[in-house]
């Protein structure tokens, strides 16, 4: 009933897709190589495997410009390598590169003007900013 005297844990019913050994997807493949292809320089970054997501990798160009892409398992490393031809490092060691990391927050700041630039736009044609709504009948919208 309780299973007091059990010595092993069950294991959890959450398991990825793929099991692990399994190697890339044809369908990621031609999508990492689609994506490579007119790139001067790519590195390749492994990002480990959790409860929700398979072993991934990060491929990120010159300009910090990437593309994340399931790997399937171990095998799959060696199939990055392989089909990109460029290095290949683990991320929980090396991080993300700095170019990724700096393009990734000048996207999300030019993201937050274009919705400050909105917002300001809404209010001065008397819209309440948040919701769309008008400002000068308490929020209902005359029809």
């Amino acid at each position: 009933m309780f299973n007091l005297f059990r010595r092993k844990k069950s294991r959890s019913p959450l398991r990825p897709p793929r099991g692990p050994g399994e190697t890339i997807r044809p369908e990621d493949e031609q999508e990492l190589k689609t994506w490579a292809a007119d790139k001067a320089f790519i590195e390749a970054f492994i990002e480990p495997e959790t409860v929700v997501n398979e072993m991934s990798v990060v491929v990120v160009d010159e300009q910090g410009e990437f593309i994340r892409r399931r790997i399937g398992g171990p095998k799959g490393i060696d199939a990055v390598a392989r089909i990109l031809q460029c290095d290949v490092f683990d991320v929980e060691e090396t991080g993300y590169p700095q170019r990724m990391r700096e393009r990734i927050e000048r996207q999300r700041i030019l993201r937050k003007r274009e919705e400050q630039r909105l917002r300001r736009a809404r209010f001065e044609r008397g819209e309440n900013p948040d919701s769309g709504q008008d400002l000068d009948d308490g929020g209902a919208r005359l029809s």
